[in-house]
């Protein structure tokens, strides 16, 4: 399948469960879910992959970009499994493949996009880079900064935005999901141009 008639792999980058629901670390979740929402459609469990996915299409027209829409559900340190099953099945190129998560590199409220480069210690990306085969997939990266005092990063990530940080969130989920369907529709340089200096 050629990239013009592909899908585009959006994978939200998360986990399972309600008590997962409002961490730091779902940020990908919180995103997919928008994106859905948008497109009027609703994720169900797929019969390939351990992963919730919705279908639809970005914008009207027989040429609007498809968009296949995924949660990995095997919580986040084996999110790549999933993620390469479903490239496998829709036939994804790796170029069209977007995962969103969180990154504690970036402070809160900031986005940034790239393609390909380290994992940053985030197991979500070390697992489908592993997965994939491959580093150059396309990272929207929600960033939620570091934790505060000596705090454990990994306690930090896996407990619920602050109640100032969720005054913003709703705004910066709505963002993130905008670029999301920047990139998709006009291509990541635009996209970065965009994003990096508003």
């Amino acid at each position: 399948m050629s990239e013009l008639t592909a899908p585009w792999l959006v994978v939200g980058l998360g986990n399972p469960g309600r008590e997962y629901a409002g961490n730091r670390h779902n940020a990908g979740f919180l995103v997919a879910d928008l994106l859905a929402s948008r497109l009027g459609v609703r994720f169900s469990r797929h019969r390939k992959a351990v992963a919730e996915v919705a279908e639809g299409r970005l914008g009207v027209g027989i040429d609007a970009p498809r968009l296949v829409l995924a949660k990995p559900l095997t919580y986040m340190n084996l999110s790549g499994g999933p993620v390469a099953n479903l490239a496998q099945f829709y036939k994804v190129p790796i170029s069209q493949i977007v995962a969103i998560h969180d990154e504690l590199d970036i402070p809160y409220g900031q986005l940034r996009l790239k393609v390909g480069g380290g994992e940053g210690g985030h197991n979500g990306l070390r697992s489908m880079t592993k997965s994939l085969g491959s580093k150059e997939y396309v990272r929207v990266r929600f960033g939620i900064g570091r934790p505060p005092g000596r705090q454990d990063p990994a306690d930090y990530v896996l407990s619920d935005f602050s109640t100032v940080e969720r005054k913003e969130l709703e705004f910066l989920v709505d963002r993130a999901t905008d670029a999301v369907e920047m990139v998709v529709q006009r291509g990541l340089e635009p996209a970065q141009n965009y994003y990096h200096t508003a």
